[in-house]
């Protein structure tokens, strides 16, 4: 975080004469000393948002795929550089002849339409949690959001057990970029267990890309503070996952249990 000059207008009382603000960077990820990506981030938890980024993208199947990651900061952002295996650098050549660019989107500049919406991957479909579960995740989600409490400027990811009790959570001015974070933190730590029970919290709407993300590394219940997309709610659907969106004090809706069919559930 850095500090800003500001004017407060409106006749607020202590207002102070510096913000908090959050930080933006360029971040590229390279592979095997080429350059795939430039990224828009919030320059923490490099490392994880490397290998969640790795592994949501397809550019990885297997956390072991990466051999070694160096961090290089320099003037105009930061350079992460990953070592990866022959055969997944082999598919990431081929994938980058369809691409003209990339941006904090996530999707922008694909000039392949079947890499934007690739096959969903399968997940072992698992009971959704208990809504008195969603509601305690929804609730102590903001304790795990520092920055963002600070700055208001950031997006949260949480990983959550059964009970509702946030276990690990990331921070990115970026709401992809969040989840990747998290998804990488928990496979560093947990490898092939750190999906087996619980569901991922994030505090932005549920985009088809996050549904994506979340289906690839196994995910089975996603859970957004704000909606989802119609094609989210299909891709959901078609991968077994458990879909809720709309998560308030109070409520929230469920839009896939195996179907698309929505339903409110108002405690």
């Amino acid at each position: 975080m850095s500090e800003a000059r500001v004017v407060v207008r409106g006749g607020i009382e202590g207002a102070r004469p510096h913000d908090l603000v959050a930080e933006e960077i360029p971040v590229a990820m390279v592979y095997n000393g080429v350059s795939h990506a430039v990224m828009m981030a919030s320059p923490c938890d490099l490392a994880d948002f490397a290998l969640g980024f790795s592994l949501s993208e397809g550019i990885l199947q297997r956390p072991d795929q990466l051999f070694g990651i160096e961090i290089k900061p320099g003037e105009d952002g930061v350079e992460v550089d990953m070592h990866i295996a022959g055969d997944c650098y082999a598919r990431l050549r081929e994938q980058r002849r369809n691409m003209a660019g990339r941006t904090g989107c996530g999707l922008c500049g694909t000039e392949s339409l079947a890499y934007v919406v690739r096959t969903i991957d399968q997940i072992v479909p698992q009971p959704p949690p208990e809504d008195k579960a969603v509601q305690e995740a929804l609730n102590n989600l903001k304790k795990h959001q520092p920055v963002q409490l600070q700055t208001g400027a950031t997006h949260g990811a949480a990983w959550c057990d059964m009970e509702g009790k946030v276990v690990l959570a990331r921070e990115d001015v970026g709401r992809h970029n969040a989840l990747d974070k998290l998804i990488g933190a928990r496979l560093r730590e947990y490898g092939n267990q750190a999906f087996i029970e619980g569901f991922a919290l994030i505090s932005s709407r549920a985009s088809f890309e996050m549904v994506q993300k979340s289906a690839s590394v196994g995910i089975s219940t996603l859970v957004a503070v704000s909606a989802p997309t119609a094609l989210a709610i299909r891709e959901a659907s078609k991968s077994g996952m458990n879909l809720i969106g709309f998560a308030r004090p109070g409520r929230h809706v469920i839009y896939t249990l195996g179907d698309t069919t929505p339903q409110e559930n108002s405690l």
